[in-house]
């Protein structure tokens, strides 16, 4: 096998690897309802089975990454994507909530494993700069697309088998990753490691997975005690953790990259970029079934032009660096997502079609794409080759406590305006008002078993509600990303290059 052939075929792998991933975040989502009447979950039970996955994924993903730097980073993307294989079947025959939970959390480790890996492995084969720039684009893009994907699977899968099949089709895609994976995936690995630090571990776990889980709670139940001590855990726990780490010899992550300007703004804007992705998903999973009544199958191929666009965005990255510089790049792409979000908030309505928001998927899809691409590579290029996996592990939790933070606080602007907005008709009977005020899903529910006199016009106020909050948080999320483009463009100028990488210089 040809150095060349083996170097695009790592790239073919690490895609998979990263759709797979994608696609199992968004699946679960359509197959709740079914697995709820199939096992029959409380509903803090159903908050875990949605939930576990991220804990485990955002809190292991630092040291998972170190584990790969010293451990070898094909070994452990292959143990990883044979673990995710096994528990994916776990996942899909828990015969309980309980072991579901356990399945899932399973999910979340094995998944640790392989995203850093992934990143790592692409960053110390292409070692030319513009390739890298261009892999890691494509991976990019891929991984984008991924999020529009994995609901038209879940769709498709779900109209003919039960909800276990949205798990099991992860099987012989792990499959095809370990038997050639064995074959292409050159090994690679920090070759001065040192020791893992132990209470390092621990403080990043229990950081990291407190943060996130103060925000999924201030999202589901409010900023209340839970939310606020969680919050106080993590962010203590970072604090000593990040303190530690300038002590120690050999530290789970070097935190005086984030002195360097072009890698902390580069963690920024991923966060920031995700924040605006899972809002999105987030509002137009929602609008596009409870207000056009669209079928969760129709909702996915409603959602594929984004991502298309997205991996086409992420491929493009690396010509436009080359041509522009990454701060040029990374601003467009920013400043491209707020303007998707604006022809969003504009178009918007009760009675809105699918061709009206269209424009706005491709010009967010577009500079989504265009915005992660860059800011991975930002990230992978500040560092040398040996701390790559380190690296990508810290992108890839900006990445998951974006995500937490936009679900929480756009799910807050939009609940808090369609409350404020929900104005009841006249002849609601007692009971229903409480149920309207908790989310247009449950009015809908409510709706459904009153007379059709009463049932039209509370559905059509409530609808009018959502797309009123769902405007708001639009509107938010395009000034921040606007904000967020701004100060790319001046921060990420000039970007270091490291001593290590022999490829071509990379204009800023």
């Amino acid at each position: 096998m040809t150095s060349g052939t083996r170097k695009w075929g790592t790239l073919v792998l690490g895609c998979l690897a990263v759709l797979l991933l994608a696609v199992d975040l968004t699946v679960l989502h359509l197959a709740v309802p079914a697995l709820v009447a199939d096992l029959g979950p409380s509903a803090t039970q159903v908050l875990w089975i949605a939930d576990v996955y991220g804990f485990a994924l955002a809190g292991l993903l630092v040291t998972m990454g170190n584990v790969g730097d010293r451990w070898g980073r094909k070994r452990l993307l292959l143990v990883g994507a044979a673990g995710f294989g096994v528990a994916s079947v776990c996942t899909a025959y828990a015969p309980t909530p309980e072991l579901l939970i356990a399945a899932r959390a399973l999910l979340g480790v094995a998944g640790a494993t392989i995203m850093p890996s992934t990143l790592s492995i692409i960053r110390n084969v292409f070692t030319d700069a513009r390739e890298r720039t261009t892999a890691v684009g494509v991976w990019s893009g891929v991984g984008a697309a991924g999020f529009a994907v994995g609901p038209i699977v879940g769709g498709l899968l779900l109209e003919r088998f039960w909800w276990g099949s949205v798990f099991l089709v992860n099987v012989p895609v792990v499959a095809l990753i370990v038997v050639v994976g064995v074959v292409v995936l050159p090994e690679s690995r920090n070759p001065a490691p040192g020791r893992l630090d132990p209470l390092s571990v621990v403080l990043s776990v229990v950081g990291v997975v407190a943060l996130v889980y103060a925000v999924k709670e201030a999202a589901h139940g409010g900023v209340g005690p839970a939310a606020l001590v969680a919050a106080a855990v993590g962010v203590g726990a970072l604090a000593v953790f990040g303190r530690r780490q300038t002590r120690l010899e050999e530290p789970l992550i070097e935190v005086r990259l984030f002195a360097v300007r072009a890698f902390s703004a580069s963690i920024g804007a991923t966060l920031v970029a995700m924040f605006a992705s899972l809002s999105l998903s987030l509002i137009l999973a929602q609008y596009l079934q409870l207000v056009l009544g669209w079928t969760p199958l129709q909702a996915g191929l409603g959602g594929l032009p984004g991502g298309v666009c997205a991996a086409v965005g992420g491929g493009l990255a690396g010509p436009l660096v080359a041509r522009w510089g990454r701060a040029a790049v990374v601003a467009l792409g920013l400043g491209s997502t707020a303007a998707g979000f604006g022809l969003f908030a504009a178009a918007l309505s009760v009675g809105t079609t699918f061709w009206s928001v269209l424009p706005a998927m491709v010009v967010y899809g577009t500079g989504v794409g265009l915005a992660f691409a860059v800011t991975n590579d930002t990230v992978l290029a500040s560092v040398p080759r040996e701390r790559a996996g380190a690296a990508a592990s810290i992108s890839e939790t900006a990445t998951e406590v974006g995500g937490a933070l936009g679900i929480a606080v756009l799910g807050s602007v939009l609940g808090a305006v369609y409350r404020d907005d929900l104005a009841l008709p006249a002849g609601v009977p007692a009971g229903v008002p409480a149920a309207a005020g908790e989310s247009l899903a449950a009015t809908l529910h409510a709706a459904a078993g009153l007379p059709a006199e009463v049932a039209g016009p509370l559905v059509a106020v409530a609808r009018q509600a959502f797309v009123d909050g769902a405007v708001a948080g639009m509107w938010v999320c395009a000034g921040l990303l606007a904000v967020s483009a701004v100060l790319a463009g001046r921060v990420l100028r000039p970007v270091p290059k490291v001593i290590d990488d022999p490829g071509p210089a990379v204009p800023s």
